[in-house]
């Protein structure tokens, strides 16, 4: 979710600070709310609290392309 549509702004850091990466849907307290174990999990989270917020089909789908490509979601070698 881009972080000027989150209502927190984004997620925090364990000492309270802001997140620049990360929603506060997904991460608080310097940890993710959630157990996904792939992107395809996190796109389809955000698509539905994106529709929630009342965003049409084609602001979901740009509003996660990027997801994949975060720091979480990368492979690390």
């Amino acid at each position: 979710m881009p972080l000027d549509q989150d209502p927190g702004k984004g997620g925090t850091e364990a000492d309270g600070s802001k997140n620049a990466i990360y929603c506060s849907y997904c991460y608080d307290k310097g940890q993710f709310r959630d157990n996904y174990t792939d992107a395809r999990q996190m796109v389809t989270f955000a698509r539905e609290k994106l529709k929630e917020m009342g965003f049409g089909w084609i602001k979901r789908w740009l509003f996660t392309l990027h997801v994949p490509q975060l720091a979480r979601w990368k492979k690390k070698w």
